[in-house]
């Protein structure tokens, strides 16, 4: 670990509070059972198993125990991180960058509210991976001014993953490297994600997904936290998601870290002026991102590194310098009081006060002694609410959410129960970002709604079933129904020549002798499904004729293959809205018959077909 856990606290209540909170989320998070680090020397993982940042190597520098503000209760109703504060340098975001997170945050709340994705967990893993754009140095736009790059992965120390990308995103030929802020690898951010198709996104609306790109990186980055349907305010969700991109444990402490630190503040500095940490967990003293330089330079805000290569390690005390402005010689922020060591875990009493307290009046009424606190009610069953009819259309979105209420014992409501909906395999439909499941916490009323349910091309019944997390309470499966695309519609049929159509009694009309064109006020009707059929000519009631002119089955075989249809279905327009009839025969008798052309919603063309009797023999 790259800062020790041993630190000197400032006493008081506040910085004790602050101090406990960014301790608890490096005790109290654990990873996933049986997660490993997959970037061991040698070993190549599959694709599947590929963390996000290739397993490359990362900043460990820890956050200091003194934040800027002291951290809110949950009742709080100010928005995290929107005060005006100060404080040490190491809680400044650069203006883009910090306004690229909190824009990720925004539209991933709108696409997927039950992940519960905070920007500064966002901001954590912007910190450990590329020191926040290294310390903002991006344009306007929010692209980095220069590339940021992981070193090679070549399996000495990191994952071995060979050229994925031509050496477009990081100029590497031979092997990958991960890119930009956020440290993806070529091949996750092209061609990762639940259907193949990457997980860059483009989180600055100019029609491009560039790695390279803050705001494009940090939507990415939190699309893939909430994939698979994952409920960050749920601790075993929260830490495979950070596993997912790096597979280490030491990893998933520091970026928690510093997540709790940017929680309980933070504050905008200009591009360019950003805090750059100095350690990395980088066993071969590979060099910096952006240019291969060895780490452990000083300058501006930043602390001495490790020339050595030599990292400290947990539980063992490392020696503080002389606080100063910025940094001291630990990568921590100076303030510490000095009086010695302080064990985590056990925060050193506040003082007394001068004034314990003013005495009572006479008469006064005395204190009233507090309730203990309600335990939260046990939910044993959830309902289904709301509209019922769970129906749409192939590939559009259901306009009913599915929604459910977790009840007590006594049918109230019960909140803060994390609900999750999960899809079948028989079905295509998703919600967004392709998810097949998704995690809603219920609110005050006890009630969790789904994220909008977009349904794909298979139509028929599912079931979507729905359970209480972590909860012993019986599940609720929702029936949905997809319909099949209502058939396209023509309003008018005509055909696309008026020579006459004839033939002679035995023989075939021309070939492709009728093509006709399907219109839908005004405009080209492709798609539109036609029955042709032989009629008679009763004007009152035709009906399928049983002489004249005739189709022949293309399906049939045998036997079968020039028997006479008469009824011809499965025609459809094309793309621009016409239609070639197949080949037309004709049997002995002469004179003048109808084909009809008919659409599903009831437009018509009859056409007249002519045939002559054949010419006598001498």
């Amino acid at each position: 670990m790259a800062a020790t856990f041993r630190r000197r606290l400032r006493r008081g209540a506040a910085s004790t509070a602050v101090a406990a909170l960014v301790l608890a989320a490096l005790t109290a998070s654990q990873s996933p059972a049986g997660a490993k680090n997959t970037t061991a020397k040698g070993q190549e993982p599959t694709p599947a198993d590929t963390p996000i940042d290739g397993g490359a190597a990362y900043y460990t520098d820890l956050p200091p125990l003194n934040s800027p503000v002291p951290p809110r209760g949950s009742n709080d109703p100010r928005p995290d991180g929107d005060d005006i504060v100060t404080g040490p340098a190491q809680a400044g975001i650069p203006a883009t960058v910090l306004a690229a997170y909190k824009k990720a945050e925004s539209e991933i709340r709108a696409t997927d509210p039950g992940c519960r994705l905070p920007w500064q967990l966002l901001a954590g893993i912007g910190k450990v991976e590329s020191g926040q754009a290294r310390g903002g140095a991006v344009d306007a736009e929010g692209t980095t001014l220069q590339p940021i790059l992981g070193p090679q992965l070549n399996g000495h120390g990191f994952a071995r993953i060979t050229d994925t990308d031509r050496g477009l995103y990081d100029g590497d030929r031979t092997h990958d490297r991960a890119v930009g802020p956020m440290q993806f690898i070529p091949s996750t951010w092209s061609q990762g994600g639940p259907a193949g198709a990457g997980w860059g996104a483009d989180g600055n609306g100019d029609g491009k997904k560039d790695p390279n790109n803050v705001f494009d990186a940090a939507l990415a980055a939190g699309t893939y936290l909430c994939a698979g349907g994952r409920d960050l305010s749920v601790q075993q969700d929260l830490d495979s998601a950070v596993l997912g991109y790096n597979h280490s444990e030491e990893y998933l402490r520091t970026v928690l870290s510093w997540f709790a630190f940017y929680r309980t503040g933070s504050y905008e500095v200009p591009d360019g002026k950003g805090v750059l940490p100095a350690r990395r967990h980088d066993a071969h003293g590979t060099g910096d991102h952006a240019s291969g330089r060895t780490e452990g330079r000083t300058g501006h805000g930043r602390s001495t590194g490790d020339t050595t290569g030599n990292r400290p390690h947990p539980g063992k005390t490392q020696p503080n310098g002389p606080a100063k402005p910025g940094g001291s010689g630990d990568g921590h922020t100076g303030g510490h009081t000095p009086g010695g060591d302080h064990t985590p875990g056990t925060p050193e009493t506040p003082g007394t006060p001068e004034n314990p307290g003013t005495p009572e009046k006479p008469g006064g009424k005395p204190t009233p002694t507090p309730k203990p606190p309600t335990q939260p009610a046990t939910p044993t069953a959830l309902q289904q609410v709301g509209d019922r009819d769970l129906t749409t259309t192939a590939g559009t979105d259901f306009t009913t959410k599915p929604q459910v209420r977790a009840e007590d014992a006594a049918g109230k409501p019960v909140a803060g129960v994390a609900i999750r909906f999960t899809l079948p395999e028989t079905t295509d439909a998703r919600f967004p970002a392709g998810a097949t499941t998704a995690t809603v916490t219920t609110g005050k009323d006890g009630l969790a709604t789904a994220p909008t349910l977009h349904a794909g091309d298979k139509t028929g019944d599912f079931t979507l079933r729905v359970t209480a997390v972590g909860r012993t309470v019986p599940a609720v499966d929702l029936k949905a129904t997809v319909k099949a695309r209502p058939a396209p519609k023509a309003d008018l049929l005509t055909r696309t020549s008026d020579k006459e159509l004839t033939a002679t009694a035995g023989h075939a009309f021309a070939e492709d002798a009728v093509e006709i064109k399907a219109t839908y006020q005004g405009k080209i009707a492709a798609g539109v499904p036609i029955t042709a059929t032989m009629i008679t000519d009763d004007p009152d009631h035709p009906v399928q004729n049983d002489k004249g002119p005739y189709f022949k089955d293309p399906q049939a075989t045998g036997d079968n293959k020039d028997k006479p249809v008469r009824t011809l279905t499965g025609l459809t327009t094309d793309a621009d809205g016409l239609l070639k009839l197949p080949k037309i025969y004709t049997d002995t008798h002469p004179g003048t018959f109808l084909l009809r052309l008919t659409t599903p919603n009831g437009t018509t063309l009859t056409l007249k077909l002519k045939v002559a009797a054949p010419p006598k023999t001498p």
